[in-house]
């Protein structure tokens, strides 16, 4: 069985089993044949195998809200039955030198941690013949004394950490063919938001936005259920060539995918949009440009990456598997027919000005636009 182990989630005081079942929803939809039955305990979920080791650890290694987790052995709240299940674990490693590390939740069990420590390893040295090593041991075997049952394991898998994705609304992420806009909606997936990917291209450019959509694709493997906008921005993108110089002209193209995207999360009952933006990386982010950009947005603008730089998001994701994907060729609509040397300080009245001289109809781009559904 696999024992699973949350972070964050154990700080919810009162509303702990609203995030416990939330992330039990997303385990069973993630490993779906793969697992035979999931349980709830105090501080861990319990997961049985039905086949698959390799397949569930990539699965689980992926899902916001898990700490780590182990393949382990389920035994018998009995020191004996605890004893025989401890060697034969050991028996099936190579090792020479090792430590028995126990965690007694269940403190109604007679014996201390430390005394299953030297009841367990004594077994292991007599019968085996290896040597205690508790500074540099080659094995350790984990012991967990729960409420009804001990678990027994020799390796901690790393989970991502975080809240299940869910718990926390909806939002929607303005997605482009970049580095930096999948991993902010990886962050906010790990905050435990679900999220809606709106992503604009030039259709004059790009016959089919495939990059995005490889990217959501990837992206759904930590939402496992995912939607995505789809929207063709060429004929917007023409007439604000027409009444905007082009050293402005990427602060209203953001301008109004914001505005897009307000009207989506109308449809979609999203409660915040996410952007990529990290300060001053480029010239539409700079803080003037940011409260121009921001200001067409009716509902908070979310910016996870917005402190950190280049190569802190590189490594982000590359960890996330959205690198490889980003870096791939792809006309970006917000770089289309603007100056060599944008605007850096805009002034937001002069911005609404220019902009209320662009005539177009947003629901006539939203209609246009391809809505499709992910599901892992």
């Amino acid at each position: 069985m696999i024992l699973i182990h949350y972070g964050e989630i154990g700080t919810k005081g009162k509303n702990r089993a609203v995030f416990e079942n939330c992330l039990i929803r997303n385990i069973s939809k993630a490993l779906g044949e793969c697992a035979k039955k999931i349980r709830r305990e105090y501080g861990r979920i319990i997961v049985f195998e039905e086949n698959g080791k390799e397949e569930i650890k990539r699965k689980l290694e992926k899902i916001p809200g898990i700490e780590n987790f182990s393949f382990a052995r389920e035994t018998k709240l009995d020191i004996e039955d605890i004893k025989r299940r401890a060697l034969e674990v050991a028996k099936g490693k190579k090792f020479t030198t090792f430590k028995i590390s126990t965690k007694r939740g269940n403190k109604d069990f007679p014996y201390s941690s430390m005394q299953v420590n030297e009841i367990v390893g004594e077994e292991i040295r007599k019968k085996l013949r290896k040597k205690v090593d508790l500074e540099n041991a080659e094995l350790t075997i984990f012991i967990e004394i729960g409420s009804k049952n001990a678990y027994i394991y020799t390796e901690k898998c790393e989970g991502i950490g975080g809240l299940p994705v869910g718990v926390e609304g909806k939002v929607i992420s303005l997605l482009s063919g970049g580095i930096d806009s999948p991993v902010a909606s990886w962050l906010m997936m790990k905050r435990g938001c679900n999220v809606i990917f709106v992503h604009f291209y030039n259709e004059k450019l790009v016959a089919k936005p495939n990059k995005a959509e490889e990217i959501v694709k990837k992206l759904n493997e930590s939402q496992l259920e995912s939607i995505a906008y789809y929207i063709p921005f060429a004929d917007l993108q023409y007439e604000i060539i027409k009444e905007v110089p082009a050293k402005y002209r990427m602060i209203v193209y953001r301008r109004f995918m914001a505005k897009i995207a307000n009207e989506i999360a109308s449809i979609e009952k999203a409660k915040a949009i996410v952007t990529g933006d990290s300060l001053g990386q480029v010239a539409s982010q700079t803080l003037e440009n940011l409260l121009c950009i921001y200001d067409a947005s009716s509902l908070p603008v979310l910016s996870p990456l917005i402190g950190f730089d280049k190569k802190e998001i590189i490594e982000m994701a590359k960890k996330i598997g959205t690198y490889e994907i980003s870096i791939k060729p792809y006309e970006d609509c917000c770089s289309f027919m603007v100056a060599k040397h944008p605007a850096t300080k805009a002034n937001v009245e002069e911005i609404r000005e220019m902009e209320s001289r662009i005539k177009i109809d947003l629901d006539k781009i939203i209609k246009k636009a391809d809505r499709k559904e992910y599901k892992l």
